[in-house]
């Protein structure tokens, strides 16, 4: 099982960026994906979930707006769009996966419910 989050950097505050989260090994098509973040000296925190799917996403209120999910099944690859970007969003940014019977908006931001996580990728907006 690999899931290999990339796409990191630095970027300036309101700028873009998108992460890419792309799984091998197991039956991506039957999990929910989910991307977390983790800023120097805090807790891992939910930033999204889409659901097997797609049809169910979840977005903190720290991204909502901002941040859109998407998924290509036929490419085992989630990608994080990350626009109007802000200092808060720098840290690392972990995919993660797991077969949620709940929706994602219920579930998907406990860190309880992946079995398999990446090894993250380094995300800093700065000027």
């Amino acid at each position: 099982v690999q899931l290999q989050a990339f796409g990191g950097g630095l970027v300036q505050p309101g700028g873009a960026l998108r992460l890419s989260c792309a799984a091998s090994g197991f039956a991506f098509n039957n999990y929910a994906i989910a991307w977390f973040r983790q800023a120097p000296g805090k807790e891992r925190e939910a930033v999204s979930c889409i659901s097997s799917s797609g049809e169910d996403i979840y977005y903190s209120d720290s991204v909502k707006d901002r941040f859109t999910i998407t998924r290509d099944n036929a490419n085992n690859t989630v990608y994080l769009q990350m626009d109007m970007m802000k200092a808060e969003d720098t840290g690392v940014h972990y995919c993660a996966a797991g077969p949620l019977i709940l929706p994602c908006a219920s579930v998907g931001s406990a860190v309880s419910e992946y079995h398999f996580w990446g090894q993250g990728t380094e995300l800093t907006v700065s000027s």
